[in-house]
């Protein structure tokens, strides 16, 4: 369905499955800069929680061009994100650079003749375009916007070189890394993979599953038969794309510890990870993570994203705080 918002701009309902042909082409102006409502993303999550209908967005058009899209579900009068929070660190918009006003601005009305009266959205980065756009708007528009602080994700900015990251660090920490990776080399063979087609080994996909659940019992406990069934499929769907890559660290051929990353654009995002408590003593939890930052800046990335949660070691690996916001927003 679509309807007129004012003069030349349009908004349409449309299938998840139907943003594949904007984000697949590299020549269209959409920036998809949120991994977490990319189309396979969004897909995969609808696959499992949705409620058995086709996903559905929004989709914002300047006469024939695409300019933003909305990965909105409607509660009554209340708009929310297509995902959770469980699942999804954050979400966003996909808007055309410059565009971001008359998206948003069409977007909402075409929604306020809907019904829709209130937004509850987030969590935002604190950078998001979208966080500064809105609150011009809703100031322009007399609206009452809270912005609540939601959680924290930490980011670290890749040097060229390993050794080059290893010098940023403090030089307690730098020492501290050293001796662990030189006690964990004792121990036994050491090796370190990496599985980037689960679609051809679905094995890979059971043995993280099984460390994920084996080392701390609230992991195992958020691991149900339903997550479970949303971490295979978003499996299948990213491995496709080559945007999946599960790093295994093992010990004398035994696996001792695991990381389920993505790679999208020119950042490695460390999703999950799970260890056998039975190699805790060799720290194989933090060192599996530091030798998947030494891949991602062997292989380029600008960036690793640890992602949202307050745990010590991200600080300790270099991580910086990105402050993340949900957007109460009542529009009447």
């Amino acid at each position: 369905m679509g309807m007129k918002n004012n003069r030349h701009y349009t908004v349409s309902e449309e299938t998840i499955d139907a943003l594949s042909s904007y984000w697949c082409n590299p020549d269209h102006p959409l920036e998809w800069t949120c991994l977490f409502t990319s189309p396979l993303w969004m897909g995969a999550w609808w696959h499992v929680f949705g409620d058995g209908s086709d996903g559905k967005v929004w989709v914002v058009r300047d006469g024939h061009r695409v300019i933003g899209i909305a990965p909105l579900r409607l509660e009554g009068a209340v708009a929310r994100f297509v995902g959770s929070p469980d699942v999804c660190d954050f979400l966003d918009f996909a808007v055309t650079r410059g565009k971001g006003v008359d998206f948003l601005g069409a977007l909402i009305d075409h929604l306020g003749g809907l019904g829709v009266s209130h937004l509850d959205l987030g969590p935002f980065r604190s950078d998001s375009i979208t966080v500064a756009l809105f609150s011009d708007i809703a100031q322009d528009r007399g609206w009452q916007v809270q912005w609540e602080s939601e959680d924290v994700a930490y980011e670290l900015d890749l040097p060229a070189t390993w050794e080059e990251y290893l010098q940023e660090l403090p030089g307690k920490q730098r020492h501290e890394i050293r001796r662990k990776f030189r006690r964990l080399e004792g121990a036994g063979a050491v090796n370190f993979r990496i599985a980037d087609d689960c679609l051809q080994n679905s094995d890979d996909m059971d043995l993280f599953l099984s460390l994920f659940r084996m080392n701390r019992a609230d992991k195992s406990e958020f691991m149900t038969d339903t997550m479970m069934a949303f971490f295979r499929s978003l499996a299948t769907s990213l491995a496709g794309s080559g945007m999946l890559k599960l790093f295994f660290l093992e010990l004398d051929a035994v696996p001792a510890a695991a990381i389920m990353c993505f790679d999208y654009g020119s950042t490695m995002y460390l999703y999950n990870n799970g260890y056998d408590s039975r190699f805790s003593s060799l720290s194989v939890g933090m060192l599996s993570k530091m030798l998947s930052i030494k891949n991602s800046i062997e292989t380029g990335k600008k960036t690793y994203d640890f992602l949202k949660g307050n745990e010590t070691y991200k600080k300790q690996l270099g991580g910086k705080a990105v402050q993340l916001y949900r957007c109460l927003a009542d529009l009447r």
